[in-house]
C-alpha cells in the first residue's frame, strides 16, 4: 500500500511537472518596438500590471529614437523579417502598410474596448477599407506655447489667431540670448517627421502643397520659398544655437527649463510643460493656435502614435491583447492613478476629455480636443491635392522625399546653403523619385 501510494504521488508529481513545463513552453514573449518619448516610457513602467494579469505573456521592449525607429521598422516590415510582434507606428505608416497587406487588422477587440469612444479623426486615420489596422496610444495636433511672464514684462500680447508674421515680430522682442532666453524654439533636426512636420504646416499656411493634382512636386513654388525662407531667417535670428540638431525632445527641455520665449510643436507637450516634474515654467506657460498665414487650412497637424501588429508576427493574438490593454480606458485610469490626470495619454478618447478630473487638471483640454477634431487630413491644403495627410502625404515615396527635403533645409539652417538652393535641390530629387514611382513620365 505504501509502494502504491508513492507510485501515485510520483505519477502526480510527474504530471504536475509536465503541466508546469507545458505552461512555460506556452509562454509568449512579445518583442515591442517603441519610441523613446515620455508617454511610451510610462507605458513600459506600468506594463508589469499587464504581465501580472497575463502570466502567459512576457514583454520585451526595444526602445529607439524617432528617426531610428522609423528606419528600422520600415526595413523590418518590408522584408517580412518578423523581428517585432508589436510596432509603434504613426498616421503615415498605418494606411500605407495596411493597403500593402503588412498589418493584421485589429478585429476581435474586447467588448469593453469601446471603439466608438475613440475621437473620430483619430479612428479614421487608422482605418482602411472599414477596418482599424492600429490602435491609438496617443494623438496630437500642434499649438503655440509662450511664456506669459515674459509677455507681461515686455507688455506684449499674443493674438487670438497668430500669424507667422506676428510670431516673427514677437520673437524679435523676446530674444535675449545674454539672459539665456531665445525668441523662439522650433524643430531643426532633419527628418520627414522631425523638421518637416513643422515646416509642412508652415507651407500649408502659406498656401503651398507637396504635390499638385497631377502629382508634380511643388517644392520650388513661391509658397514654399516664402515659408522656408521665413523659417530659416526666424531660426537664425532668434533661435537657439545648434538648432539644426534639435527635435521635439530637445526643444521640450529648452522650453521647460525657461530658455524659449515661444515654441510651436505638438499638443502632447502641454501636460509635460504644465505638470512635468522637470518643468520650470509650469505656472508661466500660456498657449495659442498654431500660426496661420494666407490660410488656416493645414496650419496644425494631426499625428497618431499607435500600436500595430505586423502580419509577420507569430504571436498576433497576444500582441493584439496587449495593444488593446495599452490603449484602453482602463490604462488611462491606471496612468491617472500613477502619474496624475494631467499626464494621461492625450488625444484618443472622448471619455478622457469628458472627465471632470482631466478638465480640472488640464486647462488646455478643450483647446487640444478642438485642434485634433478640426485637423482635416482629407482636405489639408488651400489648393486641391491628390493625397491625404496634413504634414505628410500618404504615399510610400513621401518618406524619402520628406527626408531629403528635411536634410536640405537643415543644411540651409546650419548655413551650408540658402533656403532657395535647398528647395531647388529638393525639387529635383522629388521629381526624380516620383518619376521612378511612375506617377508621371
Amino acid at each position: 500500500m505504501t509502494i502504491a501510494l508513492f507510485a501515485t504521488l510520483g505519477t502526480l508529481g510527474t504530471l504536475a511537472a509536465l503541466a508546469s513545463g507545458a505552461a512555460q513552453a506556452e509562454q509568449v514573449t512579445l518583442n515591442i518596438a517603441s519610441i523613446n518619448n515620455p508617454d511610451m516610457i510610462e507605458l513600459q513602467k506600468l506594463a508589469p500590471n499587464f504581465e501580472k494579469a497575463n502570466p502567459d505573456i512576457k514583454l520585451r521592449w526595444v526602445t529607439m529614437e524617432e528617426s531610428v525607429l522609423r528606419q528600422r521598422l520600415t526595413t523590418d516590415i518590408a522584408t517580412n523579417s518578423g523581428q517585432f510582434d508589436l510596432m509603434t507606428i504613426g498616421a503615415y505608416e498605418a494606411p500605407i502598410w495596411a493597403k500593402k497587406g503588412w498589418l493584421a487588422p485589429m478585429t476581435g477587440l474586447p467588448a469593453d474596448y469601446d471603439e466608438a469612444d475613440l475621437i473620430k479623426t483619430v479612428r479614421e486615420g487608422l482605418t482602411t477599407d472599414g477596418k482599424m489596422y492600429a490602435l491609438p496610444f496617443y494623438a496630437e495636433s500642434s499649438m503655440t506655447y509662450y511664456r506669459k511672464d515674459l509677455f507681461a514684462q515686455k507688455k506684449l500680447t499674443m493674438p487670438e489667431k497668430p500669424t507667422w508674421d506676428d510670431i516673427g515680430k514677437l520673437a524679435a522682442q523676446l530674444h535675449e540670448p545674454a539672459k539665456g532666453v531665445y525668441g523662439i524654439c522650433l524643430r531643426g533636426r532633419a527628418g520627414w517627421g522631425e523638421n518637416m512636420a513643422l515646416i509642412g504646416t508652415m507651407v500649408n499656411a502659406y498656401g503651398g502643397r507637396w504635390f499638385d493634382e497631377k502629382w508634380q512636386p511643388q517644392l520650388n513654388t513661391p509658397e514654399w520659398k516664402q515659408a522656408v525662407g521665413n523659417y530659416v531667417e526666424l531660426m537664425r535670428r532668434y533661435g537657439p544655437p545648434g538648432a539644426s540638431s534639435n527635435g521635439f525632445n530637445e526643444n521640450l527641455v529648452l522650453f521647460s527649463s525657461g530658455k524659449c520665449g515661444m515654441w510651436i510643436d505638438a499638443t502632447v507637450a502641454a501636460g509635460m510643460l504644465y505638470h512635468g516634474k522637470d518643468s520650470k515654467v509650469s505656472d508661466k506657460t500660456a498657449f495659442a493656435p498654431s500660426p496661420i498665414a494666407a490660410t488656416d487650412k493645414g496650419s496644425h497637424w494631426l499625428w497618431i502614435w499607435s500600436l500595430a501588429v505586423p502580419k509577420s508576427s507569430k504571436s498576433q493574438d497576444a500582441a493584439k491583447k496587449f495593444a488593446a490593454w495599452a490603449t484602453s480606458k482602463e490604462y488611462i485610469q491606471l496612468v491617472a492613478k500613477d502619474n496624475g490626470w494631467s499626464l494621461v495619454p492625450p488625444g484618443t478618447r472622448m471619455s478622457t476629455y469628458a472627465s471632470p478630473e482631466y478638465k480640472k487638471a488640464s486647462p488646455y483640454a478643450d483647446f487640444v480636443l478642438n485642434a485634433i477634431q478640426t485637423a482635416d487630413a482629407n482636405s489639408p491644403t488651400l489648393k486641391p491635392v491628390p493625397y491625404t495627410g496634413i504634414q505628410f502625404a500618404t504615399i510610400p515615396e513621401f518618406q524619402s522625399i520628406g527626408t531629403v527635403t528635411g536634410q536640405a533645409i537643415a543644411g540651409a539652417l546650419a548655413g551650408k546653403s540658402t533656403a532657395d538652393a535647398a528647395l531647388q535641390a529638393s525639387q529635383a530629387q522629388a521629381v526624380r523619385m516620383m518619376r521612378q514611382g511612375r506617377y508621371f513620365k
